[in-house]
């Protein structure tokens, strides 16, 4: 049974939509586990939720002209009981159990024995997988783990099947929702906006491949033939060239095969008919190569089956060719909601900054990097909104809800005025923000506190300067590491540092030693571990590499000459030894350029508090230097040992959890009894929750993106200090996060600020 289930799996994940998945499921079940029925319920969206159904989509046994014509409402008949209680049912005899339906039309009069199971995807019901015997039959636990494993192989297809729209001409229209389908991530950057998706490909993938409307057939195949050619021609020079070094021609049958296949009838056939059916050359060469591969994936033979790979190589190889002579300029839209699977910094390069309103990623976090980048501009983002039909979205009309971390694609009726209504008072809520710029972030009794920004590129501070920043609270020297090819030098790094310290002149600047490693790695400084976040990363390792350490402080000291608004912060310290060392450089530094003769004042020295031993160590290290930045990303996931950047597990991770509130009030206590400035960098200052409790603690700087700072202090000019420590001794007090998140919510809300937490004002 598991060798079948293997099979089906395999074949299912080669179909080539999901309608041929439903249907060869229910063919390759009814077979594997010798019953007389297998369908497949999907269910239907609808507004409002009760009125949703699930649509038979496939069957083998029951009558298939009912196919999308029957639909069970989630009450009734024991499809419904499977979906509501999103459990399987297994019984001898279905006509027994009370919640059993007669359906009429469908011919399953003559059925006992029936097996249901749930289709799940993220704790989501979309539809129910049943088996069904004519004979009284209880079914084995091997057949109910056989059943389990295909739904949960299912879910991921139907998900992506809803959200391209490729089920929606298979159900009836759902009352006022119509096509609209909503797909669920995390929050990344608040706001809502509606925009045209634009897929981002990440390399040169056959399967991501993109449809779309051809004008001219003709000119279409020319350019599939021409790299077919061009291939063919690349292949008869590597068989001459292997033949040549190897002395002999004996391997030259793999070449043959190759070039043989690129003359085959049938596999150019196959492409020509689909081009000129209008496909383009792209994506039919995707399907034949998809249809010739599932082929040898079918052969019981070894040797055979891994021929499918050298199938796919081969298209691939064609698809290289074909797009350097079809390279055209993508016609973007006004609006950009940009869609991909690892979007980066580079992909939004690409993007004419004028038009991108919105970023989706089907992986990442609100805590990725991808998504700070969005806070910094300004820019709503949904993320880890997996297993997305990429593809398929290309040209779509979408709404991006960064707020709750949705992708909504096709609204259509009421439900789009009710999201057009939310995005108009977005906008209105931005551009009243701007008010805000020239005004300081003082409570309402008198409490002040520092509004700095933190930045990673040189091109950040523009926007940072248009806000009111009071200085920058983080330089993420890291980044010009990172979009280069080896480490700069020297006079590299003291260039970029003097002009960040020389547009805040006046204004202190805050530059953060390298702190790589983590997610956060350097192509040409590869890290290999099995734990990056507890190993090799920031102070840790420059300060085993102190030439790397000591060409950093170099360039940063000498960056401030005649500036003197420079403070070194020292990532990752998790011991007083490492505290100590890194001073000793950093001091050696600043010596050997007074030798040199140059005239250096001595910066600031600050440490950043996101390791729990510095934590318990706080007042010894705060004895030790001049001011601290708790940087609540890492000193959370630490705290809950959670990956912060875990689709799977980053739910959980919530920087308003008690233990880590309690941790940063310790760490802001004793070092206020220091008499030394504590500033927070992390996410959680750019949080309107977060910033109360943080006002309540007595925080001296907050230091978030551009993006953030209009609203956080509009946020800390609405409070009274006294009413922020009372929400903290109640916060403090709770065991859920989600018991202070609602409190905070009230307050919010109470002060006409809860259009900064949700949608809508």
């Amino acid at each position: 049974m598991l060798d079948e289930l293997r099979r089906i799996v395999t074949e299912v994940a080669q179909s080539v939509d999901l309608r041929t998945a439903l249907d060869l499921i229910a063919r390759r079940v009814r077979d594997a586990l010798n019953v007389d029925v297998c369908s497949v319920y999907v269910l239907t969206r609808a507004v409002p939720a009760q009125e949703a159904g699930l649509l038979l989509q496939a069957t083998e046994g029951l009558n298939k002209t009912m196919i999308g014509r029957v639909t069970l409402a989630l009450n009734e008949g024991l499809v419904g009981l499977v979906a509501r209680r999103a459990e399987l049912v297994n019984l001898e005899n279905a006509p027994d159990h009370p919640a059993f339906k007669f359906v009429s039309d469908i011919g399953e009069e003559f059925y006992h024995g029936f097996l249901g199971v749930p289709i799940i995807y993220r704790g989501d019901v979309l539809g129910v997988l049943v088996v069904q015997s004519i004979e009284r039959r209880k079914f084995s636990s091997d057949q109910e783990s056989f059943l389990v494993t295909l739904a949960s192989q299912l879910a991921s297809g139907i998900r992506q099947a809803q959200v391209s729209g490729e089920l929606s001409q298979h159900e009836a229209p759902a009352a006022d929702l119509g096509a609209a389908v909503v797909a669920r991530g995390l929050p990344g950057s608040p706001g809502i906006v509606f925009g045209t998706a634009v897929s981002v490909l990440n390399s040169v993938d056959l399967e991501s491949v993109a449809d779309r409307v051809v004008e001219d057939p003709a000119l279409e195949w020319q350019a599939l033939l021409s790299a077919i050619d061009a291939v063919r021609s690349e292949f008869a020079q590597l068989k001459a060239d292997f033949a040549r070094a190897a002395g002999n021609t004996d391997e030259n049958i793999l070449f043959d095969a190759f070039i043989m296949m690129l003359g085959s009838s049938t596999f150019i056939g196959s492409m020509e008919s689909r081009v000129q059916a209008g496909m383009s050359a792209s994506a039919a060469l995707r399907d034949t190569v998809r249809e010739h591969a599932a082929v040898f994936e079918h052969m019981s033979d070894p040797y055979l089956r891994e021929r499918a790979q050298d199938v796919r190589d081969l298209g691939t190889r064609i698809l290289v060719k074909l797009r350097a002579r079809t390279q055209d300029a993508q016609d973007l839209p006004e609006r950009i909601v940009l869609i991909g699977r690892d979007l980066s910094a580079s992909h939004l390069a690409e993007i004419p900054t004028d038009r991108l309103v919105g970023i989706v990623s089907s992986s990442g976090t609100g805590s990725s990097h991808l998504a700070i980048l969005a806070r910094a501009l300004g820019i709503p983002a949904a993320m880890g909104v997996s297993d997305l039909p990429i593809v398929s979205l290309n040209g779509q009309e979408v709404v991006v809800d960064g707020y709750r971390g949705l992708l909504i694609v096709r609204p259509v009726g009421s439900f789009r005025q009710e999201l057009s209504r939310l995005a108009q008072e977005e906008a209105q809520l931005t551009a009243g923000l701007k008010a805000l710029c020239d005004l300081p972030a003082q409570s309402l009794d008198g409490f002040r506190i520092g509004m700095y920004v933190n930045i990673g590129l040189l091109a950040d501070m523009a926007p940072s300067m248009t806000v009111g920043a009071e200085g920058i609270g983080l330089y993420r020297t890291e980044i010009p590491f990172q979009i280069r090819k080896q480490f700069p030098g020297e006079e590299e790094q003291a260039a970029i540092y003097r002009e960040a310290l020389e547009t805040f002149r006046g204004k202190e600047v805050v530059l953060r030693t390298l702190d790589v490693g983590g997610d956060k790695p350097l192509s040409y400084f590869p890290i290999k571990e099995d734990n990056p976040f507890l190993g090799w990363r920031g102070i840790r390792l420059v300060l085993d590499h102190p030439e790397i350490f000591l060409t950093q402080i170099r360039a940063m000291l000498r960056a401030s000459i005649g500036l003197d608004n420079l403070s070194i912060l020292l990532p990752m310290i998790g011991s007083v030894e490492e505290l100590e060392t890194a001073k000793e450089y950093i001091f050696q530094a600043l010596n050997e350029l007074r030798e040199e003769g140059e005239d250096i004042s001595t910066p600031r020295i600050g440490v950043m508090i996101e390791v729990p031993s510095a934590v318990y160590q706080i007042e010894t290290i705060a004895a030790m230097v001049d001011f601290l930045s708790i940087g609540t990303n890492d000193l959370t996931q630490y705290i809950l040992a959670i990956d912060r950047n875990n689709e799977r597990v980053a739910a959980r991770y919530d920087a308003l959890h008690p233990a880590v509130l309690r941790a940063i009030v310790e760490v802001i206590d004793a070092s206020h009894l220091l008499g030394r400035e504590v500033t927070v960098c992390g996410e959680l200052s750019g949080d309107p929750m977060g910033a109360v409790l943080l006002l309540g603690m007595g925080i001296d700087v907050l230091s978030m993106s551009a993006g953030s700072l209009p609203r956080i202090k509009w946020v800390i000019q609405s409070f009274k200090q006294s009413d922020a420590r009372q929400l903290l001794t109640a916060a403090l007090e709770c065991s859920r996060p989600t018991q202070i998140r609602a409190m905070l919510s009230q307050a919010l809300e109470e002060r006409g600020l809860g259009g900064l937490i949700r949608a809508g004002s």
